[in-house]
Formats: C-alpha cells, sequence, structure tokens
C-alpha cells in the first residue's frame, strides 16, 4: 500500500473495533464447565452472560461515544444532569474505553437485556446487530426501554416488557426483574420545553428496573445505575445472590449519579452476596475512580463488620467465572508466553538472554 491510498475510512475500517473480533471468537469458544457460569465486561454496565448448558445473554452493552466536539461549549439544554445542578457549561464526559467487541459480529444471543433508558446502557447499534444477526433472540427491558426500541423497528412480538416482580424465562436462565433506584433516570425528559419542578416524578418501574440472572451455576444480580437505596435489603432477602455489579464512581462537585466505594460495600453487605464488582467507572472520564479505593476500604472494615462478601476488581475485556474466581481479589489479563524454551530459541549465543 501507498500512502496516497490511505483514508480516514480506510482508516477507520482497519482499527475499529480496536479489538477486532477477537472477544468475541473468545466468548463464542468458551466452554463454560457445569455447575458455573461465566460473564464477560464490555465496558460502562455492559456484560455477555454465558450459561454451562451455552445460553447467552446480553445486558445493557454500549456501543457509542461521549463528547467528540467542544461545539459551543454548553450542555444540551433539559439534559438530567443540568436539572441536576443547574449547571450550563457542557460536560466533559469523553469515552475512555476501546471498543472490546465488535457488535455486527454478535451471533447466538438468546436476549437482549436493558436495565434502563439512557443511551450508554440503551444503546441502537447493539439493538440492530442483535435483531439482525439473531433472529430469535427477545429483548427484554422496562416499558419505556421497549418502546425505544420499537421506535427503532424491533418487531413488537420480540420484545418482552418486565417491571420489578416479574420473570423472564430464557431457556433454562431466569431473568427476575427488581426495583431499581436510580434517581438520574427520573430527572430524564428529552423535551427541554417539558418543566418538572413542582410535578409529579415519573414512575421508575416504567423507565428502569434490576435484574438477578439465575442459573445452573450461579445467580448475577445487575443493579444498572441504582444509587444506594435500603432497599438493596429486601432483595437480600428474598433472593439468594452470589454475584452483584454496582455502577461505581467519583461524582463531581455538586453531582451525585455514581455509587461511592462506600455505596457499593453497603449494597454487598445487603444484598447478603458473595462478591461485589464495581462498573461504569472505566467508562466517562469526568466520573473515573479508583477502584481499589474499595478493596482497601473493604480491608479497613471487613473484620470488624464480620463482612461476608469480597470485592473483585474487573478490566473491560475479561472474563469472570463464578464460582472458579470467588475468592480472587483482581483480574489479570493472560500474560501469554506459556511455551517459552519448548522449542530451540535463536539467539547470537546463550547469555545473550
Amino acid at each position: 500500500m501507498n500512502i496516497t491510498e490511505v483514508t480516514k475510512e480506510g482508516w477507520l475500517r482497519s482499527t475499529f473495533p480496536e479489538w477486532g473480533t477477537y472477544l468475541n471468537e473468545e466468548i463464542e469458544m468458551e466452554q463454560v464447565k457445569e455447575k458455573s457460569v461465566s460473564i464477560w465486561w464490555l465496558g460502562c454496565t455492559g456484560i455477555w452472560l454465558k450459561s454451562h448448558e451455552g445460553t447467552n445473554i446480553l445486558c445493557d452493552l454500549w456501543c457509542g461515544t461521549g463528547k467528540r466536539t467542544h461545539g459551543n461549549g454548553q450542555m444540551k439544554k433539559g439534559h438530567q444532569m443540568m436539572r441536576m445542578s443547574g449547571t450550563e457549561k457542557m460536560q466533559p464526559n469523553l469515552r475512555t474505553q476501546p471498543f472490546v467487541i465488535d457488535p455486527f459480529a454478535i451471533k447466538n444471543v438468546d436476549a437482549l437485556v436493558v436495565t434502563h433508558i439512557h443511551s450508554d446502557h440503551l444503546d441502537i447499534h447493539t439493538a440492530a446487530a442483535v435483531h439482525q444477526n439473531c433472529p430469535e433472540a427477545v429483548f427484554i427491558g422496562p416499558k419505556a426501554v421497549v418502546e425505544t426500541w420499537l421506535s427503532w423497528g424491533i418487531p413488537k412480538e420480540k420484545t418482552q416488557v418486565v417491571k420489578p416482580g416479574d420473570i423472564a424465562l430464557i431457556n433454562e436462565v431466569e431473568i427476575v426483574a427488581l426495583e431499581a433506584f436510580d434517581r438520574t433516570a427520573l430527572i430524564t425528559q428529552d423535551d427541554p420545553n417539558v418543566q418538572l419542578k413542582d410535578q409529579l416524578p415519573q414512575e421508575m418501574d416504567t423507565i428502569a428496573v434490576n435484574y438477578l440472572f439465575k442459573t445452573s451455576g450461579g445467580t448475577i444480580y445487575h443493579a444498572g445505575d441504582s444509587h444506594y437505596s435500603n432497599l438493596f435489603a429486601k432483595h437480600g432477602n428474598e433472593h439468594h445472590i452470589d454475584v452483584c455489579l454496582g455502577a461505581y464512581g467519583e461524582n463531581p462537585r455538586g453531582i451525585t449519579d455514581k455509587m461511592t466505594a462506600s455505596d457499593l460495600l453497603r449494597m454487598a453487605e445487603s444484598l447478603r452476596a458473595q462478591v461485589v464488582i464495581p462498573v461504569h467507572y472505566d467508562i466517562w472520564s469526568n466520573f473515573m475512580a479508583d477502584p481499589n479505593e474499595i478493596t482497601q476500604l473493604w480491608r479497613m472494615k471487613k473484620d470488624r463488620l464480620a463482612y461476608q462478601f469480597s470485592p473483585y476488581i474487573w478490566q473491560v475485556g475479561g472474563k469472570y467465572t463464578y464460582p472458579d474466581n470467588r475468592q480472587d481479589l483482581a483480574f489479570n489479563f493472560d500474560r501469554g508466553f506459556h511455551d517459552v524454551f519448548t522449542q530451540e530459541n535463536d539467539t547470537p549465543f546463550p547469555s545473550f538472554l
């Protein structure tokens, strides 16, 4: 190739998604052991769940970006953060994670499950890819999520509206919809001319739910973008929860949109979970946080408060298998080079090494 043939379009096609189909292939090849369940972190709160029986469920996969230009420096009128705080300056929310999965190479998905209405969870690219590649897949979400899918052209017969207390059965996996605690979603209103002050709030159950995925290898609780709530303890009383995922982040001054390290530990304790995994802190440049704070705080408190759970610090694109990784505190990618010196090496002389 000559440099005169290089174009932006060619660069985009050859570079994005950054991981190509590497993770798609890994998930497809994975044979989940009996009495276990595997999940992969796809960025933000997106996960891919695969059961021992071979059921594949996508939850909250987002394939979009944050800010791409400074624009006029002003926040979109009516944005939930503007409603929350009265701020007018543009939110500098740049996407900080690469795309670790190719949505248009997705196949064999049995269900796309979405927690709530926000666009970094409810994604048109994911919906299109699943609809095109997985004709039997079921689209599961609260009422407003399903209405969005329908407006995009997803056939109604492929959708299932859920509210807290409902159960969706996808092969052998039972998906239980539970109450969500996302106060930011309650002040999300796309029409900037609609005023929320002095009005009754939206009904949470129609715009957001949490999920409990019950598999033959364990249960995974997905809290979406929920803030901390005392009702986590109710969910912990009513259900056995092995692993819980919560939206963690460092909230900017005057904003509360993510759970803090203390909130994550309280959530795990209330849910009576075995493992707590922070997510979402990876994606937005202005909400990034150090998850090691969770581990250090857990170490400070675990003996005095007799915690029965442990934290797990994940990496985007990584796999977590329960119960195999139950005692692990952090993920690390395979470092490779497992076959070093199994064949004769080629260097000028041995002491070169």
